[in-house]
Order: structure tokens, then C-alpha cells, then sequence
């Protein structure tokens, strides 16, 4: 849902409640039809052995033998457990560019994993095979609903069994600098993705999100201290767009996107523009505007065009005037940092200094090919380029 193919979307591919609220750090963990299912983080207990999930907005209730919106937290005998604690659907070695993240140890590699499932349910999802899997048949209307399963099916034993220590040793073999949470959404792998931080971090390594900025907020505090960046999507600047099209309201993700730069952690965000759903002067002035006052200009944008995909395969292509259009409004509104993705126009990767212009770092189809930046700073004029260097 995220991440996309580089060359189809955007960067990768492969009630009243009890006191009780589970955030602990010893789960209990119990075996059904040969899954281990690991208890949950971030859910209350509920009258009748309902759960309330509080993991991501949606703040679903969930009764005994249903799951979550995500597909991946189930509620078993009143006690909630994630189906994947435990295994990874896919697991790459990428360039950090390819995240995007264009102001982050440009040139590092990062070690790259996933669960299935995911809590939005984007029409246009460039990784649907696997974010929309554990749901079964895609859902027809732009509410979600907790879906029935009595037992966990036969898929949940598909991807590799895993623990936090392989992942990072698996980093540490192929010389990664970071470790990224991504192709999904890392929020539903929350008890994962938490544990592998940890060790990551211990270990040296940096932790990334490339994520929809669906999370609530207790949860992004809870791990924030061992993330180092983070590449959020926001896919629009509607909130009818992001009902409709993604399954979720706007306000959330905002309000996620301030923590997460109120709290440190270096972020980017992406824009999928798609032509009569997202591009509008107006929203995107507006997107730009929102990124300026609450975040910062130095805050990179990347603006990345759509192809067809999912249950949006025939909307068209997006035109480049469209990117270029839309970068204009990010310059017009003070941001120093706009990119255009998966066009591979040349210098449109590029980062220059904000000041006297002088090229930064030339990249060519997310790869890295020069990186001028000394200092963290401008080797021309010596003005502080945002970012992390090193």
C-alpha cells in the first residue's frame, strides 16, 4: 500500500472499557491450526469478550472470532493477537532512494520488510496482493468491516518465519545502514516492527517507515524513540477522497504527520497524483500550504504519477504537466525541496541548494550518483542543507 513498483507507482514493490490496555513487553503467545499467534499491543477488553483495538484510528470493536480492519488482529476468547508477530512476506535489500527518502543517508542501503495486511484499503494499491490478502474479497464500499474467521487460513503460513534478531542479522550480512518497515503499512506489524527496532537500533542500525500515516497516536509515541525516519504518504488533501478512494478519514493522518515531527524523526512525505482525483489546483495548493506552516519548507515533497492499478486499472495515466504543475504550486508556496517520482526526468531527482541553486546530490532513477553535500551544508555557500548526512 505504500511503497510502490518504481516504474507503476511511487517507490517499491516486491465503548467503556476495562482498565486493561496491553502494552507490555512479555506476550503471551498460543497456537491455533499450527499459526502461533502472539498477543497484541494497544487493545482494552470490552463487555461479552469484545476487544477494542486502539493500534490505528479506525479504533475498531471486535467480537470473539472476527478480525480487525487490517485482517491481521484477531480476537480470540476476549484477548486480541496479531497473526504476524512472527513471519515476513517479503523481505528486499533497496537503495534508500527508493523509499523515497531523498534527505537520509543518500546512497545507504536499507533492509526491507513486510507482513501481509494493511488498515486502508487504497483502490489504487500498487501492493495489493499482498496489503488487501488476509481480507479476502475486496471490500465494495468505503466502510471497513471486522471480518469473520474462525480459524486462521491456510496463508498465514505463507512468507518466511522470522524473529527481530534474523532481520537484523540479515541487515547487518548485506552492509545495510537502516532497516525499513515498508510495501504494507508497518503499523498493522506494530509487535514486529517494535521488537526489530529495538535490536536494530542496539545493533547500530537505523529504523524507517514508509507508511500511510495511519496510526494512532499513543502507538507512534510508543515507538518513536527508535525511529530515525519516516516517509509518510499523504494521498490527497480531501477528506473525500481519502473516505472514498482509501478507506479513511484525513484528519488522522494529519495529525500523525505533526507528531512525527514534533517528536524528531525525519520525514518525507509522497503524493500519488491521479488525474480528477487528486490533483486539483486548489487541494494541492492547499497540501502545499499544510507542509509550509505545520512542517516546515525544508520538509521534502515528493510528487509521484500514477499507473493504473488494482480497482483503479482504467484511470489514466497521470500527464507530467500534471507533476510539473504540481511542483509548481510547492515552489510557489515556499518549499525548497520538490521531486518528481516515477518519471525519471532528468535533474528532477536532483537536490539543490536552497540558496545559491549549486547541485547538491544528481541521482538517476533512484540511484545515487553524485552527493556534493559536505557538512551537512552546502559546499558552495555553506548554508545548512536539511536532512541526515551521516
Amino acid at each position: 500500500m505504500n511503497e510502490h513498483n518504481a516504474t507503476r507507482g511511487r517507490g517499491d514493490r516486491p465503548i467503556t472499557a476495562s482498565p486493561f490496555h496491553r502494552v507490555g513487553s512479555s506476550p503471551r503467545k498460543v497456537a491455533t491450526a499450527g499459526v502461533v499467534m502472539q498477543e497484541a499491543l494497544f487493545y482494552e477488553v470490552e463487555e461479552h469478550q469484545r476487544v477494542r483495538c486502539t493500534l490505528c484510528p479506525h479504533f475498531c470493536t471486535i467480537t470473539p472470532g472476527h478480525r480487525g480492519a487490517c485482517g491481521v488482529r484477531i480476537n480470540r476468547d476476549g484477548k486480541l493477537y496479531t497473526l504476524v508477530a512472527d513471519r515476513v512476506i517479503s523481505e528486499e535489500v533497496d537503495p534508500i532512494e527508493k523509499k523515497p527518502l531523498f534527505h537520509f543517508l543518500p546512497g545507504s542501503h536499507a533492509y526491507s520488510i513486510a507482513t501481509v495486511g494493511c488498515n486502508l484499503r487504497c483502490l489504487f494499491c500498487q501492493n495489493w496482493e499482498i496489503s488487501q490478502a488476509p481480507k479476502g474479497k475486496p471490500a465494495e464500499t468505503p466502510d471497513f468491516l471486522c471480518l469473520p474467521m474462525a480459524e486462521p487460513p491456510a496463508e498465514w503460513g505463507a512468507g518466511r518465519p522470522t524473529t527481530p534478531k534474523d532481520i537484523v542479522a540479515e541487515a547487518l550480512s548485506h552492509r545495510c545502514a537502516s532497516i525499513a518497515y515498508t510495501y504494507t503499512e508497518p503499523t498493522i506489524f506494530f509487535e514486529l516492527a517494535f521488537e526489530t527496532a529495538q535490536a536494530a537500533r542496539a545493533a547500530g542500525l537505523r529504523n524507517l517507515f514508509v507508511t500511510n500515516g495511519f496510526i494512532a497516536l499513543d502507538a507512534l509515541r510508543r515507538i518513536a524513540p527508535y525511529l530515525d525516519a519516516a516517509n509518510i504518504d499523504l494521498k490527497g488533501f480531501s477528506d473525500r477522497f481519502y473516505k472514498r478512494v482509501c478507506g479513511a478519514p484525513l484528519q488522522p493522518i494529519l495529525d500523525a504527520i505533526r507528531l512525527y515531527k514534533d517528536l524528531g524523526i525525519w520525514i518525507e512525505l509522497t503524493t500519488l497524483l491521479i488525474q480528477g482525483r487528486n490533483d486539483d489546483e486548489g487541494e494541492l495548493r492547499d497540501l502545499a500550504r499544510f507542509i509550509k506552516s505545520d512542517l516546515g519548507e525544508e520538509v521534502p515533497w515528493h510528487l509521484s504519477r500514477f499507473f493504473p492499478a488494482y480497482k483503479m486499472r482504467d484511470a489514466p495515466i497521470t500527464p507530467i504537466e500534471t507533476l510539473r504543475r504540481a511542483q509548481r504550486i510547492g515552489h510557489e508556496a515556499g518549499l525548497r525541496h520538490v521531486y518528481l517520482g516515477n518519471v525519471f526526468e532528468e535533474e528532477e531527482e536532483d537536490t539543490h541548494c536552497p540558496g545559491c541553486k549549486a547541485l547538491l546530490i544528481r541521482r538517476s532513477g533512484l540511484t545515487l550518483i553524485e552527493n556534493r553535500v559536505k557538512d551537512a551544508a552546502c559546499p558552495a555557500c555553506r548554508r545548512p542543507v536539511a536532512g541526515v548526512w551521516k
